[in-house]
């Protein structure tokens, strides 16, 4: 039976990719369809300067980076002269040492160079200005066009078709199917299309009825004059492809010339629309006029860190063209309104081979397995997310900080607030310090609390973890196991699943097994057809056809829409909700007197669910909690929340009622030893490995992941592990290496200090050889190694009594 018919817009570095790993796992109706001559289209893949520096804080960036190096490398299309990032300022130092941790925990090979050593890899360094350097030996420059050439032909001789000159007018779909592509030269019947389009991604996008947060923006790359010493260079580069960050600059050898990349300039966005065709094009569609005055900066900078240059000038410069999105992530995957209408955008030709990978085995098998895609699937977005003026911003901003320093609790630096709950208001008045979570705006700790802090030293977690901290949230962490706290779990995505076929479909996604009597509330995963995790929900079962589920995001509704049979209603419920977690000791002191015996002792049990009333407020209470102390997770609508908070807040008084936030939930979360999904564990990691086997339950019949997880049960190689850290300045971040002796053997994913155990606690990925409880291995943190010890978990309330109680 002959394969799905595909086509492939856009011959660019990732539909050549794309073409070529998915023919070679047999797909063989493919057509590759672009406006321009193959193999230079007039794309981004056709200026793009080519440097290739792998590492990303993200694991999966730098991954889909390494396999791109290995696979352009045995192509011959990949100059391996190395990576070399510099610093200028004692800041920039110490972000390249966070920088070569992740290197190292992500599996490549980075090196922290000295000033002289940074010379010695790079001869026209100004040896005064240089602090440090990042070296990475397997960074190099790629060959786009010639990557283009090469995998298109290996896919023709596959029987790929490659169609050139032929400019797509319209996708066509039907009854929400796509159904074919019409192009300049004649309809190409399709069942599976794939935008690689890159900059004119939204165009061809809206073709089809979907939105694509992206926007090209120019970015300038200047090319000087012969350089002294470069002079008679016979290969295009010898020398390390170059960074400078703290100048926003990068640099690239092309024989006795230097290439300049600057992002220091201004924004200088376009639409989609607005691109110049082929033809009309003064040099190509992707290349802008440059735009001297804007370089300026970067050229005085550039004097002064290469010193040689100074010798020669600026001779031509382009404002080219290239892909940004909210988040810095790419654009992977099926249309949520169209079937078979699938994209790979925003992806530059540093990861191309590696998105080429990952899309041709998610269309071949239904899931990728070689790398962990829930940061790029293009339907993560909140729909507030996709509206133009959002894009815009967040993507012209991400331009300016491309290069900087981020914290990972940064929040955004515009367009707040967008999104606030019912409690927004008492919260300011307790003075709430915001963070942004999927839009909402989260208290992080309340400067309320400081009087909680009186007699009681709170050390300083040290320069980096302080940031976006504050010793209240001590005080906040200990009120909550020692009084009553309430916490604001409005971000929190809640989805209502209801209709004949809830259950059968619940049953069908889900690990746990979710027919119970009704006001059950079961934990369990959602898995992929290979049994990694996609996701941990909460489902409370509220009527017999009715069920409220507590998810991540929106990717989490998207899975349970795509596998809808079509007698379910599937409604996010999230705005029009809002949600108090109130716990603690004392947490049944405040509610039982408002909401009645139900909530007294001897009242309904721990993971229970019921319909009632807290005061006057009509409440969805659920007996949860993530910070391991008695209490509720207390539901109602938007409308009604500011005087559920109310309620409790003035009932709360007597017992010491404290708001708590965020910085607070995840310490306690920890000593709980709870986890977190897309931080503790992802779409690669399996129940058993990640400690989360008690939430399958395999005899309840078949369910999605199920056969492939009874088979990676039997060879658990690797653990989610919990550490402990002596020391308050010990405080680490996340995603930073594990050594075994001088051994990387894997990465801190969440972290915090233990206020109740007076210990820095560090979850991380390690062979399960190592996790065993007294263990001591070293966490590398900036220019530090930290012992850390396994330690049984949880830290707290092993027994669970307190849950309970």
């Amino acid at each position: 039976m002959a394969g799905p018919r595909v086509v492939i817009i856009g011959a660019g570095v990732v539909g050549a990719a794309l073409a070529d790993e998915l023919s070679a796992m047999g797909w063989d109706r493919v057509t590759v369809v672009d406006q321009g001559p193959v193999p230079a289209t007039g794309g981004s893949s056709s200026h793009a300067p080519g440097l290739v520096f792998q590492t990303n804080s993200s694991k999966t960036m730098t991954e889909m980076a390494r396999y791109t190096v290995e696979k352009l490398t045995a192509l011959g299309c990949f100059l391996q002269v190395g990576g070399l990032e510099v610093a200028t300022t004692p800041e920039r130092l110490a972000e390249l040492r966070r920088r070569h941790g992740w290197a190292v925990a992500w599996g490549l090979d980075a090196r922290l160079l000295t000033p002289a050593e940074c010379v010695e890899r790079h001869s026209l360094l100004n040896a005064d200005r240089v602090l440090g350097g990042l070296y990475v030996p397997t960074d190099g420059l790629a060959a786009a066009v010639r990557a283009v050439e090469v995998q298109l032909a290996a896919a023709r001789e596959r029987g790929v078709r490659v169609l050139e000159r032929h400019e797509v007018l319209d996708v066509r779909v039907e009854d929400g199917r796509v159904t074919g592509v019409v192009t300049s030269g004649g309809d190409l019947p399709a069942d599976v299309v794939v935008c690689c389009a890159g900059i004119w991604g939204p165009r061809v996008a809206r073709m089809a009825g979907m939105e694509l947060p992206l926007t090209p923006l120019a970015h300038q790359l200047a090319w000087t004059g012969p350089v002294p010493e470069l002079r008679g260079q016979e290969q295009e580069a010898v020398r390390p492809i170059l960074r400078h960050q703290d100048g926003d600059l990068y640099y690239r050898e092309r024989f006795d010339r230097l290439g300049v990349g600057y992002y220091g300039h201004r924004p200088l966005p376009i639409d989609a629309d607005e691109i110049a065709s082929v033809d009309a094009a003064e040099v190509m569609p992707s290349v802008l006029r440059f735009t001297e005055d804007d370089f300026a900066p970067a050229w005085a900078d550039t004097l002064s860190l290469l010193p040689g240059t100074r010798e020669t000038k600026v001779e031509e410069g382009i404002n080219g063209l290239f892909s940004f999105t909210p988040d810095n992530m790419p654009l992977l995957g099926e249309s949520a309104e169209v079937k078979g209408f699938w994209v790979a955008e925003a992806v530059w030709v540093t990861h191309s081979a590696g998105v080429g990978r990952a899309v041709a085995e998610w269309l071949a098998r239904g899931h990728c397995s070689s790398f962990d895609l829930h940061e790029c699937d293009v339907n993560r977005f909140e729909r507030h997310q996709l509206a133009p003026e959002y894009v815009l911003a967040r993507d012209c901003q991400n331009y300016v900080e491309v290069y900087d320093i981020i914290h990972p609790l940064e929040p955004p630096a515009n367009l707040r607030p967008l999104r606030t709950s019912p409690f927004h208001a008492r919260q300011r008045e307790l003075g709430a310090y915001f963070l942004e979570a999927s839009g909402w705006e989260r208290p992080q700790w309340y400067e309320a609390n400081a009087r909680l802090l009186d007699g009681h030293d709170i050390p300083d977690p040290g320069d980096w973890a302080s940031r976006h901290w504050s010793p209240i949230v001590a005080a906040e962490a200990r009120a909550s196991r020692e009084t009553v706290a309430m916490y604001d779990m409005t971000a929190l995505k809640r989805i209502e699943v209801a209709g004949p076929g809830a259950t059968a479909l619940l049953q069908r996604l889900s690990t746990g097994d979710v027919d119970r009597p009704v006001g059950s509330v079961t934990y369990c995963l959602l898995l992929d057809e290979d049994g990694g995790i996609r996701s941990d929900i909460t489902v409370a079962r509220l009527g017999r056809d009715h069920y409220q589920v507590g998810a991540n995001g929106n990717l989490d509704l998207d899975w349970f829409h795509r596998h809808n049979p079509g007698d379910t209603f599937i409604r996010d419920i999230t705005a029009g909700t809002c949600c108090i977690g109130l716990w603690g000791p004392r947490a049944r002191e405040v509610v039982a007197p408002l909401a009645g015996p139900a909530f007294g002792p001897g009242g309904f049990r721990y993971f229970r669910a019921a319909r009632g009333y807290v005061g006057s407020v009509p409440v969805t209470a659920m007996r949860l909690s993530y910070i391991g102390e008695l209490g509720w997770e207390l539901y109602t609508t938007a409308d009604m929340g500011a005087k559920l908070w109310d309620t409790l807040w003035e009932a709360g008084q007597p017992h010491g009622i404290i708001a708590g936030g965020r910085g607070a939930f995840n310490s306690l979360r920890l000593e709980k030893g709870y986890r977190s999904f897309g931080t503790d564990m992802t779409y690669e990691h399996d129940p058993y490995e990640a400690g989360l086997g008690f939430a399958v339950k395999e005899g309840k019949g078949d369910f999605v992941g199920r056969a492939a997880l009874l088979e990676r049960r039997a060879d658990v190689r690797r653990r989610l592990t919990c550490l402990t850290v002596d020391g308050p300045e010990a405080v680490v971040m996340g995603k930073e290496p594990v050594y075994d002796g001088d051994r990387c053997v894997g990465y801190v994913t969440s972290a915090a200090y233990g206020y109740t155990v007076g210990r820095g606690i560090a979850y991380a990925w390690l062979p399960a050889a190592l996790a065993a409880p007294g263990r001591t291995v070293h966490i590398g943190y900036f220019d530090r190694r930290i012992p850390a010890v396994v330690t049984a978990e949880p830290l707290v309330d092993p027994a669970m009594e307190r849950l309970r109680g």
